[in-house]
């Protein structure tokens, strides 16, 4: 598998349903997954798949002792593995930028000479597909497409790519034409391409130009939750908490949220409203919050992770999600699995699998003001959405996702 994150340290989305889907995928049984990622920390789980740095990965020979070896990279490689690697180097990559274990450097986020790492990444996989045994190739969203197709070339193996957005979904239909390009070429490449929806499905073959055939849908799921996330502290609070997680950016439709908070505060006053994630529109939804005269009701909370976002959702009586497009979404699944009643844009993917939600139309404000205070002040409504949504989303395992994925792969390794 070729990822471009990998929990804890994550920035979105990609990195949980990565984690969740390998994971899934391992207590199926029978499956030995090795996980590229541009830079691990070494805090990352290792208990069902073997993780891979490409910032680990030898391009250039260097004549370097074991010690040394480990000491630069043991806290999270096998330094023997350093060593299989650097006999299956394909090329002189001196003129690169290496470092002084003949290794490119890699931010493992997404830095503004980000297609500089993804090709950089592609010449890793190089090295990579020649050195392991293995099946089958998955590449997870565009960034690793290109090392999908280039360890495929190198080892004639399968390859499936999973598409957890395109570009479509992020622009709002203004493309971006290298991404597109670099999607599109995946896409005819892979032998198999794994949608997190089938309104996903529907833009890779319309717009993509795909077969239908090669498409299959396979939606999201969670994790079983521990007992210390479903047990967090929160401190108590007097007014109800309406709660908007995840980027605030053009795709998730913050402003949607901000005014349809503004039409619930003209009839109600005990209720504060958090936006919590990072993004380009930040600034944008500080000043319409202003602009309505709600900002003493308004919080943003920044980007939160791990334990915080199972704080946050503990403290919260709603949960909304107004995306403009949104490939699958797994926040709303994470509502849920704390009790938390949700409204989610009838324009996501999870709608497609969720009933105990409340679908609206990511633009009309007026719909999801309406689903907020109906939450929020009738009891039978909240403890309806509270009881039938946790027993909904107890059957929503990345086991049974596992399975599905596992299914396409025998169909491809024996054919």
């Amino acid at each position: 598998m070729f990822g471009w994150e990998f929990p804890p340290h994550i920035l979105g989305g990609l990195g949980t349903a990565s984690f969740g889907l390998s994971k899934g995928m391992a207590e199926n049984g029978n499956m030995d997954i090795t996980f590229v990622i541009p830079k691990p920390w070494g805090d990352e789980p290792k208990d069902f798949a073997k993780i891979i740095g490409a910032n680990c990965t030898p391009v250039a020979w260097r004549d370097v002792n074991w010690d040394y070896v480990q000491s630069r990279i043991g806290n999270v490689m096998d330094p023997q593995l350093y060593y299989d690697l650097r006999d299956h180097i394909y090329s002189d990559f001196n003129y690169m930028n290496t470092n002084d274990l003949g290794c490119i450097e890699f931010s493992g986020r997404y830095p503004d000479n980000l297609l500089e790492e993804i090709n950089n990444y592609s010449i890793v996989a190089g090295v990579i597909a020649r050195t392991l045994n293995f099946d089958i190739i998955h590449s997870h969203d565009w960034l690793t497409y290109p090392a999908g197709i280039h360890a495929k070339q190198v080892s004639g193996k399968p390859l499936v790519i999973h598409v957890h957005a395109t570009d479509f979904d992020r622009s709002r239909g203004n493309v971006n034409p290298t991404v597109f390009s670099i999607e599109r070429d995946g896409m005819l490449n892979a032998d198999r391409i794994i949608t997190v929806s089938n309104l996903t499905r529907q833009t890779v073959i319309e717009k993509y130009g795909i077969p239908a055939e090669k498409v299959i849908t396979v939606h999201n799921a969670v994790e079983p939750l521990s007992e210390e996330l479903l047990n967090v502290q929160v401190p108590p609070k007097h007014d109800k908490v309406v709660t908007f997680l995840g980027r605030i950016t053009m795709q998730k439709g913050p402003e949607y949220f901000v005014e349809a908070a503004a039409l619930v505060l003209r009839k109600v006053s005990d209720v504060q409203f958090v936006m919590a994630g990072g993004g380009d529109m930040m600034e944008k939804m500080i000043r319409l919050a202003a602009r309505r005269g709600i900002a003493d009701r308004f919080h943003f909370a920044g980007f939160l992770k791990g334990k915080q976002v199972y704080e946050m959702l503990k403290a919260s009586d709603v949960f909304v999600m107004p995306s403009v497009s949104e490939p699958f979404g797994i926040s709303p699944l994470e509502a849920m699995q704390m009790g938390v009643p949700s409204i989610i844009s009838k324009q996501s993917g999870c709608a497609e699998i969720l009933e105990n939600v409340i679908k609206v139309d990511y633009w009309d404000i007026n719909a999801m003001a309406d689903a907020i205070y109906s939450i929020i002040k009738y009891p039978g409504m909240y403890k309806q959405l509270h009881e039938n949504g946790l027993n909904e989303v107890d059957q929503i395992r990345w086991k049974k996702a596992g399975a599905k994925v596992i299914n396409i792969y025998n169909s491809l390794v024996n054919p």
